[in-house]
């Protein structure tokens, strides 16, 4: 003879969903092996929440109610889902009722919130009465989410000027039929153009699941990749170039990379070139974050490379040559 989960409950055949609730409560709390040491207990807690989770889905208690334990274990034809084999579907319990309770209260630990609550047959308190929520559901404080988990995405100059797409894939815990398991997951990130670095980008609720906690957020934040040839200050960035001394007293052509592609040329046309020298071209910079039509500026600095040593006759000569102010 099959199980009868209404007379495990306590309920009678025609119980609404809140009283099914109800009885699941007071049962698991009464019958939870952290709780009730008794002989009977662990069988009996996972009798209640096998009780629980045939009666509280609705095409489940259906097929019980007609065809009793043995129509849910082989299927029926008032079942008519399948699987991807073609076989009739058919429910068998999970086996584990901490995961069904956990999954029902929001947290695994009983003593957590039930250690003062009478939960013998003979208390006139109902364990179920402190809770007090609205249409038969628990009131209980809120669950509390785990810390961020943060990463930091290194992206170059080249992809912070125009934008791109980044995938980033992550591994994580996932609960599934009340068992955890491992799960790989891509997530995509756009790069806007001209996002600074130190921007955080959140993908909300992705960490890991567990039965008494909110997962996590995961946050990617923005990094400026080290360029071999620019340097950046929000959306300006700077090239210098080296030089000699001569080019520094005599003349320089020189051409400056850009972000762009195509190079700008810079005559210094008999200008003398000083060590603090800067030269400033607009608009080829970094998009601004919050308008990408425009741009910042790419300034040019200059190191001057001095000789070590010069040989007399030079000197002598440059002695005469050089004003001496």
């Amino acid at each position: 003879m099959g199980k009868d989960f209404y007379q495990t409950l306590g309920i009678s055949r025609n119980a609404k969903d809140d009283e099914i609730k109800k009885a699941y409560r007071k049962l698991a709390l009464k019958y939870h092996p952290d709780k009730n040491k008794s002989a009977e207990a662990s069988e009996r807690f996972k009798l209640v929440a096998e009780a629980y989770e045939v009666l509280s889905d609705k095409k489940k208690r259906d097929i019980y109610d007609q065809l009793g334990e043995e129509g849910l274990k082989h299927g029926s034809d008032a079942d008519q889902h399948s699987d991807a084999n073609g076989s009739q579907a058919s429910y068998h319990f999970h086996g584990d009722p901490r995961a069904t309770f956990a999954q029902f209260f929001g947290f695994s630990d009983p003593s957590k919130v039930f250690d003062d609550f009478p939960t013998d047959d003979s208390s006139p308190r109902d364990p179920f009465s402190v809770f007090a929520g609205f249409a038969g559901f628990p009131t209980r404080a809120p669950l509390q989410q785990d810390p961020p988990i943060v990463h930091e995405l290194y992206v170059a100059l080249e992809d912070i000027n125009s934008g791109c797409q980044k995938k980033m894939q992550i591994s994580r815990m996932k609960i599934v039929n009340g068992v955890p398991r491992k799960k790989i997951k891509l997530l995509d990130i756009e790069i806007k153009p001209g996002w600074k670095s130190g921007t955080k980008i959140t993908f909300s609720k992705e960490g890991d699941e567990s039965p008494n906690r909110i997962p996590a957020d995961i946050v990617f934040i923005i990094r400026d990749a080290p360029h071999p040839q620019f340097k950046r200050d929000g959306s300006d960035i700077s090239y210098t170039a080296k030089i000699t001394l001569k080019q520094a007293l005599c003349g320089a052509s020189i051409e400056v990379p850009t972000l762009q592609g195509a190079p700008l040329s810079y005559q210094s046309n008999g200008e003398i070139i000083k060590p603090n020298s800067v030269k400033r071209f607009m608009n080829y910079g970094l998009p601004y974050p919050k308008n990408p039509s425009q741009r910042g500026s790419l300034y040019l600095r200059f190191e001057i490379e001095f000789p070590e040593a010069l040989p007399s006759r030079l000197v002598s000569k440059l002695d005469e040559l050089l004003p001496n102010y």
